[in-house]
């Protein structure tokens, strides 16, 4: 009865406590949870529409200083295969995006030891003036901390010189689980999760809106989810500049986690975390599911755990690639499997602003 007790809740708009949070992870139905989510997902977005975005994933290096355990992306300096692309060679590329409908590039890179300032300052200032129809939704928080290292600045300077050559907004890469028992085994020099939060507080502050994320499917327990979750729900009342929230699991195939653990979250896990998410984050407008991380399939049935956005058409992604997992589709593949799940698609910008309904 307990369960029913805090689904109910859930629906009545009423906020739970981390301890209910937890007791929901561990102990309710899953199809009682995805339930209760779909319920609350119609109360904050009423219509019958699942978003999605026309949008493209490169990379500008994949140097980096981290090396974390679970990326099978990086290269250190100097090692084979290691690149780093000019900023020519960038809006050449953002330039065929933009002929092939792409709104949004999620550009994300590795923490550069070296790269000049000046070069993120003009990547910016040349996406706006001369692909006026992209949105450049770049650099992750660890990058941000990153940039504000080599350059000699702090991450408020780095972030309103940012905001000054055109950035409006930042993805929500980099938070892993904001668990630092946990991040000290996957990814102990990307600093702590208040370090995260932190570059997010600023960000907010200044006027950006970003995303958040969860990478899960390793070392972490069920409380240190709903910690993760916690900590977005905190931020989100002091600055209100989430505008989603997007979990997805562990991959990984030729990680150096690989050996520890070789195997992937079980889908179950997927649309528990998803469901979860949509309760516990009453202040954050929208969640995505990932049909890219998870599958096509698992990507139509997390619209019935909550989520309300189908996410991107992710026409360039390298990452995931790198780990040996690949998904693609088209801008007609995202609307077709958004209407066999039985919504009607509709596509959306960086800013989670409709544009057009496709009936």
């Amino acid at each position: 009865m307990r369960i029913r007790e805090i689904l109910t809740a859930c629906i009545n708009g009423k906020r739970i406590t981390r301890d209910e949070g937890l007791q929901l992870s561990l102990e309710a139905d899953i199809l009682e949870l995805g339930e209760a989510a779909y319920e609350v997902r119609f109360q904050k977005n009423q219509q019958p529409f699942v978003t999605y975005v026309v949008d493209t994933n490169p990379n500008y290096s994949n140097i980096c200083t981290i090396e974390c355990s679970f990326c099978a992306f990086y290269k250190r300096k100097g090692e084979t295969g290691a690149f780093t692309l000019s900023v020519e060679e960038l809006i050449t590329s953002f330039k065929h995006a933009a002929e092939r409908g792409v709104t949004t590039v999620l550009l994300q890179g590795g923490v550069h030891p070296d790269l000049p300032f000046e070069y993120y300052l003009e990547l910016i200032e040349r996406t706006r003036k001369e692909v006026p129809h992209i949105v450049p939704h770049f650099f992750s928080p660890p990058e941000i901390l990153g940039i504000a290292q080599t350059s000699g600045l702090s991450v408020e300077e780095v972030l309103q010189k940012f905001w000054y050559a055109g950035l409006r907004t930042l993805p929500g890469g980099g938070a892993e689980i904001l668990s630092d028992r946990v991040r000290l085994k996957i990814s102990s020099k990307k600093g702590s999760s208040n370090d995260w939060l932190m570059v997010m507080r600023i960000a907010h502050r200044i006027g950006y809106r970003t995303t958040a994320t969860m990478m899960f499917g390793h070392f972490e327990e069920w409380e240190d989810i709903i910690n993760h979750l916690e900590a977005i729900r905190i931020l989100q009342d002091e600055t209100n500049g989430f505008m989603a929230f997007i979990p997805w699991s562990f991959k990984p195939s030729n990680t150096p986690l690989e050996k520890v653990i070789p195997y992937h979250a079980t889908p179950l896990k997927y649309l528990r975390i998803l469901a979860l998410a949509r309760l516990y984050l009453d202040n954050v407008p929208h969640i995505q599911t990932s049909w890219f991380s998870e599958g096509k399939k698992i990507g139509q049935i997390g619209l019935y755990f909550g989520a309300d956005d189908f996410g991107g058409t992710i026409f360039e992604e390298n990452v995931h690639a790198a780990a040996q997992y690949y998904n693609k589709a088209t801008v007609d593949e995202c609307r077709r499997l958004i209407r066999e799940a039985g919504f009607i698609p509709a596509q959306r910008n960086t800013l989670y602003n409709i544009l057009s309904i496709d009936k």
